[in-house]
């Protein structure tokens, strides 16, 4: 029987372990899920561990499986970086040989004059922060003027806050929008981000209304190959805005990662052939970046009990690949994502249990399995592992 449809969820930022070049980024001794499981004394991921998550990385409380389940291993990033943008592109198909650029003093002077030309006048802020902290150090202000706040990030991304009261959202949209078409050439973030809040000075609350305006990606992806042999690509999160929605045939938006599980089991259950795209980005979002490792075990052991449902919602040709984008350890003094590998779990009636997939040279190798499960031909980058498994 051949392989009908790929569900492919990414666990955003759960690495597993920093790479060979993980100084050049500061990323020395960054290990997400073994820092993390150490920090709080183990987890309980018997799900992913009988899959053979033990044998990637150290986990406390996830030892080895003596039968693994599932196919595993690990993927090295050959792009340059460490971002959501290009992790997901090269998921997908793409390496990028320069990084985006990141603005760590904030952005220059004369872009920010520019955009608030265009959107009709001054801003809040223009430095790096966190999301939450910026609108506890701003949204007061922000309150009284009216001012949107601009910020930034080690991430390439250029983020407008603004509560929503204040600002409503399809303003902030528009503002977002005129800074997307500003931010091109040498200043091509890989995201425009509309960060909306409500709330009170101390008790203010980023909502779900954020929206990603994301660079196109700069060639052919898997996605626009499967959408054009006529195959469904379903995605779930904010896939849509990391692809520009390009090469996807129907997309959802979602609240947390208990909803893109709930949202991806819907899609699944649509028995459509094709692709069901998940990103997962409350690891990465609400406590990678906030250093809270008992908060990150916890997201983690929500996932691994969600697991049986997907493989019981899983037809006979179905493949389910477990994957990340980049890592965000919360042990680390840096709240910044971490240059690391990223686990690899596959699994389905037709991946032959216990295959050790080793470590693979680029996250496009998922991009390669996908063209030749769905016989789309070659793809110019990456190494199927198809064979390995079947």
């Amino acid at each position: 029987m051949n392989i009908r449809r790929v569900i492919l969820i990414i666990l955003d930022s759960v690495g597993a372990g920093e790479m060979p070049d993980a100084a050049d980024y500061g990323d020395v001794g960054s290990n997400t899920l073994g820092n993390t499981a150490r920090a709080v004394g183990g987890v309980y991921l018997p799900h992913m561990g009988a899959l053979g998550l033990g044998h990637i990385t150290e986990v406390m409380g996830v030892p080895p499986a003596s039968h693994p389940r599932g196919a595993y291993g690990r993927m090295a990033e050959a792009s340059k970086g460490k971002d959501t943008t290009v992790g997901h592109w090269e998921i997908a198909g793409l390496i990028s040989p320069r990084p985006l650029p990141t603005y760590p003093n904030g952005f220059p002077e004369d872009l920010v004059h520019e955009f608030e030309g265009r959107i009709g006048g001054p801003v809040l802020g223009n430095y790096a922060a966190s999301g939450t902290v910026i609108i506890e150090e701003l949204g007061k202000e922000h309150m009284r003027s009216g001012r949107p706040i601009l910020y930034t990030s080690a991430d390439s991304v250029f983020q407008v806050a603004a509560h929503e009261e204040v600002i409503p959202v399809p303003e902030l949209y528009r503002i977002c929008e005129t800074a997307r078409e500003l931010l091109q050439g040498e200043h091509a973030v890989g995201r425009v981000i509309a960060r909306p809040f409500v709330g009170e000075p101390g008790r203010f609350t980023r909502t779900a209304n954020r929206h990603d305006w994301s660079l196109e990606p700069p060639g052919e992806t898997v996605l626009d190959r499967l959408k054009g042999a006529g195959y469904a690509v379903q995605a779930v999160g904010k896939i849509v805005d990391i692809f520009a929605g390009r090469g996807i045939t129907a997309s959802e938006h979602t609240e947390d990662n208990v909803h893109g599980v709930d949202v991806t089991l819907e899609f699944v259950a649509t028995g459509e052939a094709g692709l069901v795209f998940t990103n997962l980005v409350d690891f990465d979002m609400r406590w990678g970046h906030r250093n809270n490792a008992p908060a990150y075990a916890a997201e983690l052991e929500v996932f691994d009990a969600r697991l049986p449902e997907i493989r019981a919602a899983m037809r006979p040709g179905d493949l389910l690949i477990l994957t990340a984008d980049h890592g965000c350890d919360p042990t680390t003094p840096s709240t910044d994502h971490s240059r690391e590998y990223v686990p690899l779990l596959v699994c389905g009636e037709q991946v032959r249990p216990g295959v050790d997939l080793g470590t693979r040279a680029t996250f496009a190798d998922v991009a390669a399995t996908l063209a030749e499960v769905f016989q789309l031909g070659s793809w110019p980058v990456g190494e199927s592992f198809w064979a390995a498994l079947s």
